[in-house]
């Protein structure tokens, strides 16, 4: 099955239409302030307006509570919630109140914190894989940081899943070829400064992800 990529974190109209020109299934609009890409309603809604019916519109957040939810859903027109840091009751929650499907990032650094996908049966309706950033960190994901991919091997996943964390236009195909994902994300990976997304880079990603 041929990969799809969602590009995550996009701020600008030129970087996110660089985005659905090279073909991203889904586009990333970051709503948590401590990010350098966190989106204002404004601009939130104005990139909402750019994405066509078929690239799914998903918005990014760290356990938030109800009124930012509900404030990003209308803002962005938001198609799914990507939700970190968030246990399976909140998240449970945030699913019936919303009506929107439902990601959830696993963090992973060694092969028990996959185990963590297992609680969200019947919840999440796609797992992310991502890697867990260092502790004390500010972010929890967006930061650059891969894990072992080799973990993932054998490992039997309750959900289908997605991979994340460290990937680049250098590395996708082989992130690929070793895990067998068909949904990657990448934030960090395309970008020339924290927040600032590089046209050129996107365009490299997802030709990458294209050609596999």
């Amino acid at each position: 099955m041929p990969a799809t990529a969602k590009i995550c974190g996009l701020s600008t109209p030129e970087t996110l239409d660089a985005a659905i020109a090279g073909g991203a299934s889904h586009v990333g609009l970051v709503f948590f302030a401590p990010s350098p890409r966190n989106l204002s309603w404004t601009r939130a809604a104005q990139l909402a307006a750019r994405v066509p019916a078929h690239v799914q519109r998903v918005g990014v957040f760290v356990n938030p509570d109800d009124a930012l939810i509900e404030q990003a859903v209308a803002a962005g027109h938001l198609d799914i919630l990507q939700l970190h840091d968030t246990t399976p009751e909140r998240a449970a929650a945030i699913k019936a109140r919303t009506g929107l499907a439902v990601w959830i990032a696993v963090a992973v650094r060694t092969r028990g914190d996959l185990d963590a996908a297992l609680t969200y049966t019947g919840v999440a309706d796609k797992v992310l894989y991502d890697a867990k950033t260092p502790p004390g960190a500010a972010l929890p994901g967006g930061m650059g940081v891969r894990f072992d991919w080799r973990l993932l091997d054998g490992f039997r996943h309750p959900l289908p899943w997605a991979l994340s964390g460290g990937l680049d236009p250098f590395n996708v195909a082989e992130a690929v070829a070793a895990t067998g994902a068909t949904l990657v994300d990448v934030s960090s990976g395309v970008e020339s400064a924290p927040g600032i997304k590089d046209l050129g880079k996107i365009g490299a990603f997802l030709r990458a992800v294209n050609d596999l």
